[in-house]
């Protein structure tokens, strides 16, 4: 009489042995990978496509569980969690969701400038300063990385096509101790125009600060555009077309800085060169001033 099988595996009861059900030969048999927790900032590739990045979440879907991981370039890819599916510092790895861990105290949310976030905060009634930025893209850079902080602080800031007629547009506003002006002038060095013209200012409760770059799209990090520096174009060439075509872009510079500005996520991605004048123009119309 047949004795009961023993769990996992066939009994022959003539020779007293157990035999493994998979009777795959084991020179065919795959060696087995190890199971790695997919966390957070954890650098896997991908086997099949080689999409390298950090797992930014995984995710329980109606097909199977997913993870979701980002190049250095920002892009975001999906996939599923396969058997032997990514490698691991060059070993095929088998990623697993991670266990649940108890939840950690948050952290402060942080704006894009690094500013700690007041959740629910309403934008302040608008201060009677202002700011004005010199150049359309530069007051868009501004408004995407301090934007939420001046809405806290009720600070307007303005688009100034051009210095020229700084002067007048000063005498204009006629400042005050309530009611500061501050100006961020594009490529504010010593010996321009720019500068000349900065020096006609004197009033105290106006400042004038400029970055040092020749275009604001220097002011972004190369490293956040996935480039080893910003290309050096001959002078007496547009700068911006020259770069586009440094870095065989498209020679559309309208479309090449919307791109540079969807790559910039916070005040990390950005030179210090704007950080601190920035900072110090919003001091300048916040500090002392009426809300």
């Amino acid at each position: 009489m047949r004795g009961r099988q023993p769990p996992g595996g066939q009994h022959d009861s003539r020779f007293g042995r157990r035999y493994d059900p998979d009777l795959t030969p084991p020179w065919k048999r795959r060696a087995p990978v190890p199971e790695v927790p997919a966390e957070p900032g954890l650098v896997v590739e991908e086997v099949s496509t080689g999409f390298c990045g950090a797992v930014i979440r995984c995710e329980k879907t109606a097909q199977g569980p997913t993870v979701t991981l980002e190049d250095r370039f920002g892009a975001h890819r999906v996939f599923p969690l396969e058997p032997r599916g990514f490698l691991l510092e060059g070993r095929v790895v088998t990623l697993v969701r991670p266990a649940r861990t108890p939840a950690a105290p948050a952290r402060p949310v942080r704006t894009a400038s690094g500013s700690i976030a007041v959740p629910g905060a309403r934008a302040r009634v608008a201060r009677a300063g202002r700011i004005y930025v010199e150049g359309r893209q530069d007051a868009e850079l501004v408004e995407k990385v301090w934007g939420d902080d001046l809405r806290i602080e009720g600070v307007v800031v303005e688009y100034l096509a051009g210095v020229d007629d700084l002067p007048a547009i000063v005498r204009e506003f006629a400042p005050s101790a309530e009611a500061r002006l501050g100006v961020l002038v594009d490529h504010l060095v010593p010996g321009s125009k720019e500068s000349r013209i900065a020096a006609e200012i004197t009033d105290p409760n106006v400042l004038i600060v400029g970055h040092p770059f020749v275009d604001v799209w220097q002011a972004v990090k190369p490293s956040t555009l996935g480039i080893p520096e910003w290309p050096r174009v001959p002078r007496g060439q547009d700068w911006k077309t020259g770069v586009c075509r440094a870095l065989g872009w498209p020679e559309h510079t309208g479309a090449a800085w919307r791109s540079i500005l969807d790559r910039v996520r916070d005040y990390r991605d950005l030179e210090p060169g704007l950080l601190g004048p920035v900072e110090h123009l919003i001091d300048h119309v916040t500090v002392g001033g009426p809300a």
